[in-house]
């Protein structure tokens, strides 16, 4: 399996805050990683610095074979990634379909995948013409998602998709992610582990601002100490 995204020891500063200290994440083509550790760790940090919303002042991003360290993020966005951010970040004064025509890269990428959307998010479909401020929680997370999905996307950074939710809508947005990961590779923070393990193949825990541990998710699940020592659990 090849690899398509490689974080090289990278260092991030956030104004004068030198947030991540060494961070490695390496992530296989067609996979669901998760970003893990605690609130603070970096992992939101770690997306951004991906995307170029965040300056890299040391170490390499590698998307598809190409180090993309320091190029503006509209170019990096156009290389074929697509950023989820967290606290449901959509146009509040902006209708639903308003929301999703803004995300196209080229003309017409809202009518060609406007099917595919709503097969996803049945609800979208029923609020086409609501602004995202009278949208549930739920509903916005959704819209936040199919936001990403409006242009072609071969990786998808999803921040905190879980955050706040209730639990039916929970279980749909896990099976949302898996669906995509069938067509884009996925990159995702998530707080709630039981989610996480749900949904990721491999792993990546960050600790003050340094990747601590990676692997395969299956083997973290038995690792008691491991999510003891990083993630606070029992």
């Amino acid at each position: 399996m090849s690899n398509i995204l490689e974080l090289q020891s990278i260092h991030t500063f956030i104004g004068q805050f030198h947030i991540l200290q060494g961070v490695d994440v390496v992530v296989p083509q067609g996979s669901i990683t998760a970003l893990l550790g605690r609130n603070g760790a970096g992992k939101t940090t770690t997306l951004k610095s991906i995307l170029g919303l965040a300056s890299v002042r040391q170490g390499k991003v590698i998307f598809e074979g190409r180090e993309v360290q320091g190029m503006p993020p509209y170019d990096v966005a156009a290389l074929g990634i697509g950023f989820v951010p967290e606290h449901r970040a959509v146009f509040r004064d902006l209708s639903v379909e308003e929301n999703l025509k803004i995300a196209e890269r080229n003309k017409g990428d809202y009518l060609r995948k406007r099917d595919f959307i709503f097969d996803l998010f049945p609800d979208l479909k029923k609020f086409l013409s609501i602004p995202g401020t009278r949208l549930s929680g739920g509903q916005q997370q959704m819209l936040a998602i199919a936001r990403a999905l409006v242009a072609d996307n071969r990786m998808l950074l999803i921040d905190e998709p879980s955050e706040g939710l209730a639990p039916v809508i929970i279980d749909h947005m896990i099976s949302v992610i898996r669906q995509l990961s069938n067509d884009s590779t996925v990159v995702l923070v998530e707080q709630n582990f039981l989610v996480a393990c749900k949904l990721a193949e491999f792993y990546v825990i960050i600790e003050e601002g340094r990747s601590v541990k990676s692997g395969k998710m299956e083997d973290l699940i038995t690792d008691k100490d491991t999510i003891h020592k990083y993630l606070g659990a029992a």
